[in-house]
């Protein structure tokens, strides 16, 4: 460009040059002429003309610069326009695959194909909370790969969560994120309730101009999340009993066939519990059906209380109840077995002023390395179970692979 208005220069300069040739003695006689009337009317009209051709050359120069200005600016304009709509396109085809997610799986495979891109850097992160009761816990959603994590980064950014959520509040940080020592993070609030929150380092490549977006990003990660969350909850209501939120009995048996399944490709034990209400009819013929459901609630929430998260509790049918216990050999199943029926036992049930004792009777067993067989293993239980009631109820019975114990 600056080669291009030199040789325009050197152009006009030799044109005027040989103008001035040709049209010399014209021009001589016109500044004679300028002189005689300036030396008969008392005007400076060579001066004159002088300044205002300066000035119209200087007016003309600083209408280039300004038109030249204004091109280069229409350009950055342009290619800011052409990058905003780059960056929307990414935004719209963001929100389509999050649209198509309905678990945390599916949406962490959306994060790593197009969160990256967003944010103009891998040093990004999102951190969500489980569920609406926990209160204290974060789950990181994207795997350690893409945010490179260090020594107690995954602390760091639950406290920087934690802080961004108490910061929320100011609704002008809220819609462009929280700046905090290192981090900008964006809170991902669905109705008021944060479920997560996005964060990037300060120090990443143009996270500025990318900050309105990556607030937009963050709202609708955010009802995805909700979503897969309430999708979730849906299909497991749909799958538990009402009365002791335990899962029905054919969830409970493909359940204890995939733990079967993950026992043998880990090499690790897994236990079976059958167990089942002593005596439970005279409950219902003595003090109605209502009374019966209430010990069915409470048999389930005793449940919860002393067996972990991930025991499969499962209702088999009636009062009969599975417990399938991943990575627990046998003598750890008949521990958690006595406990329960200890639980039962000792705590009565209240009912209409009065407090009902009751018991249960266990059948413990343990697949064998290989065993996939899943109606083998509960028979074995069913079995053990069986003998219990023989023996008098209100005890645990436990059967081997291959041996009766």
């Amino acid at each position: 460009m600056g080669l291009i208005g030199r040789r325009d220069r050197v152009l006009i300069l030799g044109l005027t040059g040989g103008l001035s040739v040709v049209f010399a003695r014209p021009i001589s006689h016109l500044l004679d002429v300028a002189r005689q009337n300036e030396e008969s009317y008392g005007l400076a009209l060579i001066p004159g003309l002088i300044i205002l051709t300066m000035v119209f050359l200087l007016h003309q120069q600083n209408k280039r610069q300004e038109i030249k200005a204004e091109a280069v600016a229409a350009a950055a304009a342009a290619q800011e326009a052409e990058s905003r709509a780059h960056d929307l396109e990414r935004l719209i085809a963001f929100g389509q695959a999050l649209a198509r997610s309905l678990d945390l799986d599916s949406i962490r495979d959306v994060l790593l194909q197009h969160l990256s891109q967003l944010a103009g850097t891998s040093d990004v992160w999102v951190m969500i909370r489980p569920s609406e009761n926990s209160e204290s816990c974060w789950l990181n959603l994207l795997p350690p790969e893409i945010g490179h994590p260090m020594p107690d980064v995954d602390n760091r950014r639950e406290l920087a969560a934690e802080e961004a959520i108490v910061l929320q509040s100011d609704s002008r940080q809220e819609r462009d994120g929280i700046e905090l020592e290192e981090q900008i993070v964006f809170p991902m609030m669905v109705g008021g309730n944060a479920i997560g929150v996005l964060g990037l380092s300060k120090g990443a490549g143009g996270v500025e101009r990318r900050r309105r977006m990556l607030a937009a990003a963050s709202a609708l990660l955010a009802v995805s999340v909700k979503n897969a969350q309430l999708f979730r909850d849906t299909r497991e209501n749909s799958l538990r009993d009402g009365l002791t939120g335990c899962f029905n009995r054919t969830h409970g048996i493909e359940m204890t066939h995939t733990e079967l399944r993950r026992a043998r490709r880990s090499h690790l034990p897994l236990s079976v519990i059958m167990f089942d209400l002593d005596h439970f009819k005279s409950i219902n013929d003595e003090h109605g059906h209502l009374c019966g459901d209430m010990v069915l609630s409470a048999v389930g929430r005793r449940m919860k209380d002393v067996l972990r998260g991930s025991d499969v509790k499962c209702r088999y049918g009636g009062e009969e109840f599975l417990v399938v216990l991943p990575e627990t050999p046998l003598d750890g199943a008949r521990r958690v077995a006595e406990n329960l029926r200890k639980e039962f036992a000792d705590t009565p049930v209240g009912w209409n002023g009065e407090q009902l004792r009751i018991s249960a009777s266990f059948g413990v067993t343990m697949a064998t390395p290989s065993e996939v067989d899943t109606p083998e293993v509960i028979a074995r239980a069913d079995s053990a179970l069986y003998r219990a009631k023989s023996d008098g109820r209100n005890c645990v019975r436990v059967a081997a692979a291959s041996v009766a114990a």
